[in-house]
């Protein structure tokens, strides 16, 4: 065990940092669960603990959650004309009756330091879906939510998540002990970006509280992960495939105490042919609380959903699949030949593109070829970000991106889930996806809790499938069409051709 700080090397990506100096986490201090690079800092990290820590009997009181203060004393008419001027909307069979929303997070009962992580990190009051979702997760239902992209469906799950946790792990006999630490609460995503973004989120709200986490993807180290998951954690975030490798080669990795289970961006996972990895971790689980999270929920994920958790309550804000009305929207119709220059010009105009902004396409050698020619045509600083790139570069350019250092960023999908793009307020979408879910994922990126954004998408022939379905979301939306699509939709209406 090294001495002093200055013996230890610089961290790298995706390496634990010492809590102190930021050098490489080498070790986990057995007095506090921190990560710490040498003794020195280890003492550093124990005298904290030692100068903040407060009585055993304050520690339970800090950490317990007034469930009748979740209610707010509205009455069930109260809670249903709320729930209609918020826009949000609930059903579900059998469980206890829907808790009325939340007015602000006060009313949940958190313990006073993740009140403070809530303030600091700047959430002032709770977006219209957290408003319904905290409280239900609060009381341990099952949940389906849907709500458009940056709505705030991640604080919706990791508040109630930590809450719970601190609640588990305060003052017991056994808080400090490693071996009696395993994991209380699990989510996975369909992405390696996804699920750092979510344990970052974590970290923030938790710090200073009885909460570690474990990063679980591809990409990633193995045994680093394994070995942090041994040492103690409250929260595992990661994909389906790496977890279930873990799980079939580390067989002392033990579940049996995740009493939480979150599948974010649920659509997307049993689109990827997640499915069976799902079901697989699913049923190597006691019987958790599942809640189930995505901005656009098909018939058959709600069918999904229902055939893993009992009593579900789904819970949508807005109209059903329906892209933020924050997001200022424009298609355009351009033939595949005129793409480029059309996306020149815009990118060109000061009218008409402020950077930093977001490029889609459908390929990774299309985001390649389109990012280089636009830094040579446009001088932009531009960058590529796809599956195939491996983990640690496509973090640079996401790093890159949220700092300033570019201005585009021309992206698979990869980037249409979840990710939570700060800085992006404009949007172009040059190749169509192949369904109007995906679609609005994407216009999803140019608006992080109802910031107004800017979404241009370029339309053709070539997305035909997509027109009456378009069509329909852009009339909830108010959103004109190019009149090659509104006569497709027209002249293939069936009603409208029995009318002529």
């Amino acid at each position: 065990v090294k001495e002093r700080c200055v013996e230890q090397r610089n961290a790298g990506d995706g390496e634990p940092r010492c809590a102190v100096c930021e050098r490489f986490g080498e070790y986990i201090c057995d007095e506090t669960g921190d990560d710490v690079c040498s003794l020195e800092c280890k003492k550093v990290v124990v005298r904290y603990k030692e100068l903040t820590s407060n009585s055993h009997k304050a520690r339970n009181e800090q950490w317990e959650i007034d469930q009748e203060s979740i209610t707010g004393g509205l009455s069930i008419q109260d809670a249903l004309a709320l729930r209609e001027s918020i826009g949000v909307s609930v059903r579900g069979e059998g469980g206890a009756p829907p808790r009325p929303p939340i007015l602000d997070f006060g009313q949940c009962g958190f313990a006073p330091r993740l009140m403070e992580n809530l303030s600091s990190a700047g959430y002032e009051a709770p977006t219209p879906i957290q408003m319904q979702v905290l409280p239900a997760a609060l009381a341990g239902r099952d949940l389906l939510v849907s709500s458009h992209t940056g709505s705030g469906k991640t604080l919706s799950f990791l508040l109630p998540i930590i809450a719970r946790c601190c609640k588990i792990r305060r003052g017991g006999p056994d808080e400090d002990d490693e071996t009696s630490r395993p994991p209380l609460a699990m989510v996975l995503t369909p992405t390696r970006e996804l699920s750092s973004q979510v344990e970052d989120h974590a970290k923030i709200l938790a710090k200073g509280l009885p909460f570690k986490t474990a990063l679980v993807v591809g990409g990633d180290v193995m045994p680093q992960q394994v070995y942090r998951i041994r040492k103690g954690v409250e929260l595992i975030v990661g994909t389906p495939g790496r977890l279930l490798d873990v799980l079939s080669r580390h067989e002392d990795v033990n579940l049996a105490k995740v009493s939480v289970l979150v599948l974010d961006e649920v659509d997307c996972m049993l689109e990827r042919g997640f499915r069976e990895q799902v079901m697989q971790i699913v049923r190597a689980l006691p019987t958790p609380q599942m809640m189930l999270f995505s901005a656009t929920v098909p018939p058959e994920i709600e069918k999904f959903a229902t055939s893993i958790a009992k009593s579900l309550m789904v819970i949508s804000a807005g109209p059903p699949g329906a892209p933020t009305g924050a997001v200022q929207q424009t298609v355009v119709w351009v033939e595949t030949k005129n793409k480029k220059k059309k996306l020149f010009d815009i990118l060109q105009s000061s009218s008409r593109f402020q950077p930093p902004g977001v490029v889609f396409v459908n390929s990774r050698l299309g985001a390649e070829l389109l990012g280089d020619a636009i830094s040579k045509v446009t001088k932009l600083r531009c960058a590529s970000l796809h599956g195939h790139k491996a983990m640690k570069e496509r973090r640079e350019v996401l790093k890159s991106f949220l700092v300033g250092s570019l201005d585009v960023i021309v992206a698979t999908g990869v980037l249409g889930r979840g990710l939570d793009l700060l800085r992006a307020t404009q949007v172009i979408i040059f190749d169509m996806p192949n369904t109007v879910q995906e679609y609005t994922h994407q216009l999803g990126r140019a608006s992080r809790l109802d910031e107004p954004g800017t979404a241009i998408a370029f339309i053709n022939n070539e997305s035909k499938a997509l027109f009456q379905q378009l069509a329909q979301l852009s009339r909830s939306a108010g959103v004109a069409l190019p009149k090659p699509v509104t006569s497709y939709v027209r002249d293939t209406n069936p009603r409208k051709r029995k009318a002529r």
